[in-house]
């Protein structure tokens, strides 16, 4: 897998560094999305909260990551399909929380509803989270 990340990190002009490595290998994997929390405690001691919020600047800016917003008004992040590029996000799809688990995933074949807005405005995005209770808690 760590050649795989390399790769990715290159075909989007990205330096390979540890931290880099260390950060994405852990979104390949995880089941589901990251907070900054989450992240902070599964990488090592070296990498320090700063390192890791610019890292996922960068990522979500190169399409690596999106953003995913929860109910706490706090922010969780997933890995982007192929489609997404820097600058453009086409991360349409449906994320589900579990409120037992607090578990967040993307639910990638249920696409965000189109929104018939009016004359004037124009959709630059558009997020959908669902709150439930996850298959695995039932």
């Amino acid at each position: 897998m760590s050649e795989a990340i390399r790769t990715i990190l290159k075909k989007n002009s990205l330096s390979i560094t540890d931290s880099r490595l260390q950060i994405l290998g852990l979104f390949y994997d995880a089941p589901g999305a990251l907070a900054h929390s989450d992240i902070e405690k599964r990488t090592s001691d070296k990498i320090d909260r700063v390192t890791i919020y610019r890292t996922l600047q960068t990522f979500e800016e190169k399409g690596l990551i999106h953003t995913i917003p929860t109910p706490d008004n706090s922010v969780k992040y997933a890995l982007c399909k192929h489609e997404c590029a820097e600058g453009h996000h086409h991360d349409n799809h449906v994320h589900f929380i579990c409120q037992h688990c607090g578990t967040t995933t993307c639910l990638d074949d249920v696409l965000v509803p189109d929104v018939k807005l009016p004359t004037g405005f124009a959709p630059l995005q558009a997020n959908m989270v669902v709150e439930g209770i996850c298959k695995n808690c039932r």
